[in-house]
């Protein structure tokens, strides 16, 4: 830490006014198509299906956002292409609820507020960074039921039908609410352990060297979940976009399945909406997991097949 501030693993630029001047003209002049022209879904999860316990043990929830916009308000601010799978008090019992930042498009305050109040959640383990707790209090879930991790640190999750470790590492992005407290607290990736699979979850982060020992130390991951969307070069220390996740899968030991995330729910960039996806759709040698929106999918060993893993769900029917 430098002061109250939380540090990079690197040297990392985040942008500011510099940025924010350098980007309004493309913003101006952008045709790209960064929301859906046409109504996606409607995608639906039909709340029996968690009747039966998981084949892979836990229930995780991670970075919860059941809010209609990724904003400190609800009537400004990025919008969700399409509305949420499930209503929240639909959702099964949870074991644990893993929070990787404080940013709105990963902690919905709205989304929290209700969880904490459901009988879902009145046993669930809360898991956080450092400073995200007193967040969480503030809306509403009990301080006894929250964990804070700094990087490297772990803490075990039980279940009536398993269990598993959650250790929190490095990621090259930033934290704040608002402008006026970044960095004031921690975010991270984190590898979810149990019996018998690892994953990886990097949350929001740039490309850097530390990917190679993760995956050495904390490997090799059954799954891992890596953001592709949100990404521009005038902010490439922090998001690493498709390509960037090629190239980490790689690095962590390219072993199981690479899922991406972070592209398909709120416009956050300049980039037309589909275009993370098709590029690293494009990218050869991947082994991809893109499931449909709400749709309970477990991946089986032997039994799921490569046409399955690789949904198309974004593509306009012809």
């Amino acid at each position: 830490m430098a002061g109250r501030q939380f540090l990079n693993p690197v040297p990392t630029s985040v942008g500011g006014l510099s940025v924010a001047f350098k980007v309004l003209p493309q913003f101006l002049s952008n045709r790209e198509e960064r929301t859906p022209k046409t109504p996606l879904g409607p995608f639906t999860t039909d709340p029996r299906s968690y009747q039966s316990p998981p084949a892979n043990g836990l229930r995780i929830l991670i970075d919860p956002v059941w809010d209609e916009r990724a904003a400190p308000v609800q009537w400004a601010g990025p919008k969700r292409f399409f509305p949420p799978t499930i209503a929240l008090q639909e959702l099964p019992r949870l074991d644990a609820i893993l929070i990787s930042h404080d940013h709105y498009d990963h902690l919905g305050a709205g989304t929290v507020r209700a969880l904490a109040r459901m009988p879902a959640t009145a046993k669930t383990r809360w898991v956080t960074t450092v400073g995200v707790g007193a967040i969480l209090t503030g809306f509403g879930v009990p301080a006894a039921q929250w964990t804070e991790l700094n990087w490297t640190d772990s803490v075990p999750i039980a279940g009536p039908d398993g269990a598993a470790t959650i250790t929190a590492l490095p990621a090259r992005h930033f934290s704040g609410r608002s402008l006026a407290n970044r960095f004031e607290t921690l975010w991270a990736s984190f590898v979810i352990a149990g019996p018998r699979h690892r994953v990886y979850y990097g949350a929001d982060s740039g490309e850097w060297a530390g990917f190679a020992e993760i995956g050495k130390t904390y490997g090799p991951f059954d799954l891992s979940m890596l953001e592709i969307g949100a990404f521009h070069p005038l902010w490439a220390d922090i998001h690493m976009g498709p390509d960037g996740a090629a190239r980490t899968f790689r690095a962590m030991g390219g072993q199981g399945l690479l899922m991406p995330i972070h592209w398909a729910l709120f416009d956050l960039a300049l980039h037309a909406w589909r275009q993370p996806i098709e590029r690293i759709f494009s990218i050869p040698d991947l082994k991809l997991w893109s499931p449909v929106p709400g749709e309970p999918t477990e991946v089986v060993p032997d039994q799921t097949m490569d046409r399955e893993l690789r949904s198309t769900w974004w593509r306009p029917v012809s």
